[in-house]
């Protein structure tokens, strides 16, 4: 396995750390958009010749053509077949992605749920005629028409992803076996030290949703549309926690590293992350708690000003095909988006690990996405905590 693609996933949330959404958007799953009116842009009805080259902003592990690893390579056969030649730049931050698409030198783009919806409403990136790619036929219903790749009905790219953030623990200290979030919140004192938690303000919606299940007199519905009151809750409750955090992780080796040691025995983490630590020797085991858990997913977008649409669609198409999807999913570490990728995946065992086709499983995760004043759960009595201000809060939680 290749762990610094798990690394890059949390390089995709850190560009949420200094934006701010426009628009909004229904909760996560909805499938529904609200106060997002986007430019009157329209798709393609039909492709032409091919341009001969496509650029790309992905995520490393992304667009992968041998020069990393000589064994992984799906761009390769892309461009024999297409005649496309891929020039990829690989972003660190969702920010960039969005500074880059503005540029206009770019066809397409793997954004996050935090940039897709500015991409959408800045008319930057253009709807997606899901006729022009066939493969998207065997998308997952699960990632189809959802609020971070859609709006009112029209779709603006392609699902490439998913994951889910879990509670892992050590298998050996931590007993009874946690199927909770109060692992790291209400009951931290029992492993107080040796907690672990994320170390980003978008973990504020980790303690929304805890709080969600626990505290309903709070009335929170969706952890990324929190009032006030409902904010103020989930800070106090990360401050508590504070007093029991060992260390807060960004770097995949080091929770790996200490959860080796023993300095880590319960926390946030991802699924990719326990199968590499314990591939390594750590007692570990990763469970979705029962209140649900935040997640990602990714999609792939054209831009409005596209120089090579043709190629852009054709990569589109290519990504989220059975194999290569399959390709993609292994090497960064999350579920595929195309169904039939399932049956092209090298480890079998694969698909089942990762969740790919549970959908009841998927259905409590709610994906990121970026907060903002108008609440994303559909409330217009009443004005929500910008993002800005989680970053504030973040750095106040952390002391």
């Amino acid at each position: 396995m290749r762990p610094h693609r798990s690394l890059l996933t949390a390089a995709a949330l850190s560009g949420l750390l200094l934006v701010t959404a426009c628009g909004s958007a229904d909760p996560a799953g909805s499938g529904k958009s609200g106060g997002l009116n986007p430019p009157d842009l329209k798709a393609p009805t039909a492709l032409g010749k091919a341009e001969g080259e496509v650029n790309l902003i992905a995520w490393a592990g992304y667009v992968e053509d041998g020069s990393n690893d000589p064994k992984v390579d799906w761009v390769s056969a892309f461009e024999k077949q297409t005649g496309c030649q891929v020039n990829a730049k690989t972003a660190a931050t969702s920010d960039e992605m969005v500074s880059l698409m503005k540029t206009g030198a770019y066809d397409a783009v793997s954004a996050s749920g935090d940039a897709s919806l500015r991409l959408i409403a800045s008319g930057d990136a253009a709807p997606v005629n899901t006729a022009l790619v066939p493969n998207y036929a065997d998308v997952f219903a699960g990632l189809k028409n959802k609020d971070w790749n859609s709006v009112k009905g029209v779709a603006y790219g392609i699902p490439h992803g998913r994951g889910a953030n879990l509670l892992m623990y050590d298998t050996q200290k931590v007993k009874p076996a946690p199927d909770s979030w109060s692992a790291v919140f209400d009951k931290a004192s029992a492993h107080s030290g040796k907690v672990t938690a994320y170390d980003s303000p978008i973990y504020l919606a980790d303690a929304a949703l805890y709080l969600k299940a626990t505290k309903p007199e709070l009335g929170i519905k969706n952890p990324y549309a929190l009032d006030q009151k409902q904010f103020d809750a989930a800070v106090a409750l990360l401050k508590e926690q504070n007093a029991h955090i060992g260390e807060y992780w960004s770097d995949y080796l080091k929770e790996i590293s200490a959860f080796k040691s023993g300095d880590s025995v319960v926390g946030t983490s991802w699924q990719v992350i326990a199968n590499l630590a314990e591939s390594e020797g750590a007692k570990v085991d990763a469970v979705l708690p029962k209140e649900g858990s935040t997640g990602w997913s990714d999609t792939w977008m054209v831009s409005a000003k596209a120089k090579h649409p043709t190629c852009a669609y054709k990569w589109l198409d290519w990504i989220v095909s059975p194999k290569t999807n399959a390709q993609v999913a292994e090497y960064f570490g999350e579920a595929p988006a195309n169904a039939k990728s399932c049956a092209e995946t090298a480890d079998k065992n694969h698909c089942a690990v990762f969740h790919a086709s549970d959908e009841a499983y998927w259905k409590q995760v709610h994906f990121w996405t970026t907060p903002i004043e108008q609440c994303l759960d559909g409330r217009t009595d009443t004005r929500c905590v910008p993002y800005a201000k989680w970053v504030q809060a973040w750095t106040e939680i952390k002391g």
